[in-house]
């Protein structure tokens, strides 16, 4: 947003931008400062040499700690290799790694709960089981491999960017001691298919590279607060259910805007953790852009795309379209609608729709938006809406007035959708 300049010509006061706002407002500093001050105040926080150093020898130090880690987990791989490939026992009668025999006057055996073969006590790791009972699991289980990928937030445009780099060391699942493992990623709390997003299957690899990103649009600052990326890998199976491998998870909060972070983590078994329940009233968000068009004389409307939707749907997921009115509408004709997109909570539209309509009258009108499920021989299924407009509030009178005061530019914003329905008689 560009600062907006008031006052005299020997007295400026500045509209400050959002993000700017939102630190004032940590700080209790107020809305607006003088211009001369808020340059004095630049001059006055410079960094002195000594101050500077010290912060470039904790990022040395940072990133020499992130070397000891890579070459701990590189070493941590390596030894379970090894321990495959010396594991001499056949896991009935013998203990799977050592080959100690078992029996009334020897070493007592225990069960791995993952690959459901014999250890003894010295090769197992007792853990606690969900109802507090011991549980076993062999050496070589409670290694499940390393991740590496790196995520990006892109806060101009709202994204979230993961990218799968590869995997080393993954557990085999299939008999043929390999496994078909794939990447899929959830938006914590309130995993769904709407946020559910995953790679490509590669065969028969425990070492396999992907090199593919992943994106998440609609992705707000409040949700690099309080949201946690989870990343499992898991093995397909074409004739039975997929199993799941191991996961890590990232605190969104860890990213900084606009800079990739590159991770090596060590897979982890389940986390088990309390459902949250979902807020019922957030129903997805849409992407809008708003343009008038002084040579058409009109406003030009752009439905983008959505992102996180309700689903509708016995199948988990909708069949979505958009459906816009520009209120009070005499006529009845300012309904537009989207094409229909099949089987999707996140559908790409990147339609525009056009009213003639003189400037002046924009600050009487109100742009109401609506998102819909289609169904076949049924009402379509309203999933959520919204409405732009002097009467708006938040963002959405925001974006309203930025449409006004730039004319011919397009402005684009993500708006939450709410369970209510705007204006009243829409029935579809």
């Amino acid at each position: 947003m560009t600062e907006t300049i008031f006052g005299s010509e020997n007295e400026h006061w500045v509209c400050p931008s959002d993000r700017q706002l939102a630190l004032r407002a940590k700080l209790c500093t107020g809305w607006s400062i003088h211009t001369f001050r808020s340059e004095r105040q630049r001059k006055a926080q410079t960094l002195e040499k000594r101050e500077l150093d010290l912060i470039m020898s904790v990022i040395h130090r940072a990133e020499q700690l992130e070397i000891i880690e890579q070459h701990r987990i590189g070493r941590l791989v390596e030894r379970l290799e090894n321990m495959r490939r010396s594991a001499v026992g056949n896991g009935l009668s013998q203990c799977l790694l050592c080959g100690e025999v078992f029996g009334l006057l020897s070493s007592s055996s225990v069960l791995c709960l993952d690959c459901c073969m014999k250890v003894c006590t010295k090769c197992g790791i007792e853990t606690a089981g969900s109802q507090k009972r011991a549980q076993w699991l062999c050496k070589i289980c409670t290694t499940l491999g390393t991740l590496d990928f790196s995520l990006l937030y892109d806060q101009e445009n709202n994204a979230l960017h993961c990218t799968i780099n590869k995997a080393k060391g993954l557990k085999p699942m299939d008999h043929n001691g390999l496994s078909d493992p794939y990447v899929k990623l959830h938006l914590l709390p309130g995993a769904s298919k709407a946020n559910k997003l995953r790679t490509k299957t590669l065969r028969n690899t425990l070492n396999p590279v992907w090199s593919e990103t992943l994106t998440y649009y609609g992705i707000t600052d409040e949700d690099m607060v309080r949201k946690t990326l989870r990343i499992s890998v898991c093995d397909e199976d074409k004739f039975r259910h997929n199993e799941f491998i191991g996961e890590t998870r990232i605190p969104l909060k860890k990213l900084k805007p606009n800079q990739t972070k590159n991770f090596s983590n060590c897979l982890e078994k389940h986390i088990f953790e309390q459902i949250e329940r979902v807020n019922d009233s957030e129903r997805g968000r849409i992407m809008i852009s708003l343009k008038y068009s002084s040579q058409k004389c009109g406003l030009v409307v752009g439905i983008i795309r959505c992102a996180h939707l309700a689903a509708m749907d016995a199948n988990g997921f909708s069949d979505p379209y958009v459906k816009t009115y520009l209120k009070p509408d005499e006529n009845k004709k300012s309904k537009h609608k989207t094409a229909v997109k099949k089987k999707t909570l996140n559908p790409e539209f990147n339609e525009e729709f056009f009213y003639e309509i003189k400037y002046a009258d924009l600050s009487k009108k109100t742009l109401e938006v609506t998102v819909w499920d289609y169904d076949i021989g049924k009402s379509n299924d309203f999933i959520g809406g919204l409405s732009l407009g002097i009467n708006a509030n938040g963002e959405r009178l925001k974006h309203w007035f930025d449409c006004l005061k730039n004319k011919d530019k397009k402005i684009e914003r993500w708006h939450t959708l709410t369970n209510e329905l705007p204006g009243s008689g829409y029935n579809d």
